[in-house]
């Protein structure tokens, strides 16, 4: 059984990971509005993926002997200026959540809690790669600028993101 701090970190940690989710839905809402299909599919695909991560960490919580507490998630915002300040705000966000899971990290090696340490090193390295995509998109908005046809054609690219059930 984990220890009452690393606990109760981690079931913050579930807390930010549902926020995401509906942070990120605030986001599709946004795109749908201007009928930026394409980015509106990538939202719901991240919308999938901070649940399961969220889950991830809730059933990680259970199987330690541990009681998943849920709190109160807050209403996330849902207009932006432009969609490269959505997308910046994404990557202002994923950068708080690899703060977060360092965070938690660092619960887990003052604990000495080796096992909680290992399950953390796979969000780790899925924040290096969260951080990347969204600098991405929001390295390619910026090339953009105002030209709507660049516009649209990265909406086409954006529309080709699935979510898929991580295997581990």
């Amino acid at each position: 059984m984990m220890n009452e701090a690393m606990q109760k970190a981690l079931n913050e940690q579930v807390n930010a990971e549902f926020y995401s989710s509906y942070f990120y839905l605030g986001m599709e809402s946004y795109f749908q509005s201007l009928s930026l299909n394409g980015f509106a599919s990538w939202m719901r695909s991240q919308v999938q993926e901070e649940m399961f991560h969220g889950m991830k960490i809730y059933d990680y919580i259970h199987e330690r002997g541990g009681k998943a507490m849920l709190g109160a998630i807050d209403r996330p915002e849902q207009e932006w200026d432009s969609p490269l300040a959505c997308f910046e705000q994404v990557l202002a966000h994923e950068k708080k959540v690899t703060d977060l899971i360092n965070n938690l990290m660092d619960v887990a090696i003052g604990n000495r809690d080796h096992a909680t340490k290992a399950f953390l090193d796979w969000f780790v390295s899925e924040q290096v790669e969260e951080e990347a995509t969204v600098g991405t998109v929001v390295d390619k908005l910026r090339l953009i600028g105002d030209n709507s046809s660049a516009l649209f054609l990265l909406d086409a690219e954006l529309a080709k993101r699935v979510f898929t059930l991580p295997v581990n």
